[in-house]
C-alpha cells in the first residue's frame, strides 16, 4: 500500500546539490513525488511509497549528500495525489 509523506529538511541544504541527490535517491527506491527549495532555505519533499522504501528515503533525508549539513527533519502523513514520477521543481 502507497503511503504519501511531507518531509521538511532545515540546515545547509540549500546549494549543496540536494534536490539533485534527491530525486536520484527517489529514482533509486521507487519513491514518487517532488522536492523542492523554500524561502525558509529548508528543502521540502513529497515523497509515496511502499512504507519500507519511505523509510530507507527518510533515513536518507537525514543525511543528504556529502555537502549538506543537516540539522533537523520533520515528516508527516498527507492524502496526496497520486505521483508518477519524482521530479525537481
Amino acid at each position: 500500500m502507497k503511503r504519501t509523506k511531507i518531509i521538511q529538511v532545515f540546515g545547509k541544504v540549500q546549494n549543496v546539490g540536494f534536490r539533485h541527490a534527491t530525486v536520484l535517491k527517489a529514482n533509486e527506491l521507487n519513491i514518487k513525488g517532488f522536492v523542492k527549495n523554500m524561502p525558509d532555505k529548508s528543502v521540502y519533499i513529497e515523497a509515496q511509497g511502499n512504507a519500507e522504501d519511505l523509510e530507507f528515503f527518510i533515513l536518507w533525508c537525514h543525511e543528504g549528500p556529502n555537502w549538506a549539513r543537516v540539522n533537523h527533519v520533520t515528516v508527516s502523513e498527507t492524502n496526496a495525489k497520486e505521483y508518477s514520477i519524482f521530479s525537481r521543481k
